[in-house]
């Protein structure tokens, strides 16, 4: 059986041999003979021995995920569907992980943002200026 690699973006995809599946009973309420079948599902990928990835690819998600990256699913009473959405979370994960965002550009604000910060700001001055306790000198 060959599965399909696992495409994360154009240029970095994982082998699915390198996943590590690990299936456990689900917790939550039940009597006696409740909860019996494994329907919890961990996937696992270990970033410091995948050899899919580039060097570049692992150190950024060993950067911002840590060395190893998990996604666990119990959320359906089918271990097949949990699978499933297991792989999402971890694919989600690390497509996250290798998003680079473009580059910020300073900008200044401009002279009409400006003019309104000032305005606003005198126009509370006035309202805390109106409120303070009238002087002795001050005419009523």
């Amino acid at each position: 059986m060959t599965e399909t690699w696992i495409r994360l973006n154009s240029n970095a995809v994982i082998n699915p041999a390198e996943l590590v599946w690990r299936v456990s009973r689900s917790g939550g309420p039940g009597g006696q003979h409740a909860n019996t079948s494994d329907t919890r599902v961990e996937v696992i990928l270990d970033l410091r021995r995948c050899t899919s990835l580039s060097a570049w690819h692992r150190s950024q998600l060993t950067a911002r995920l840590g060395p190893v990256v998990r996604a666990v699913s119990a959320d359906s009473r089918s271990q097949a569907r949990n699978r499933e959405v297991a792989l999402e979370r971890l694919v989600s994960k690390l497509r996250a992980g290798l998003r680079v965002d473009p580059p910020r550009r300073a900008t200044k604000p401009s002279r009409g943002a400006r003019e309104n910060r000032l305005r606003s700001k005198q126009q509370r001055a006035d309202i805390k200026r109106g409120r303070a306790r009238p002087r002795p000198d001050d005419e009523v």
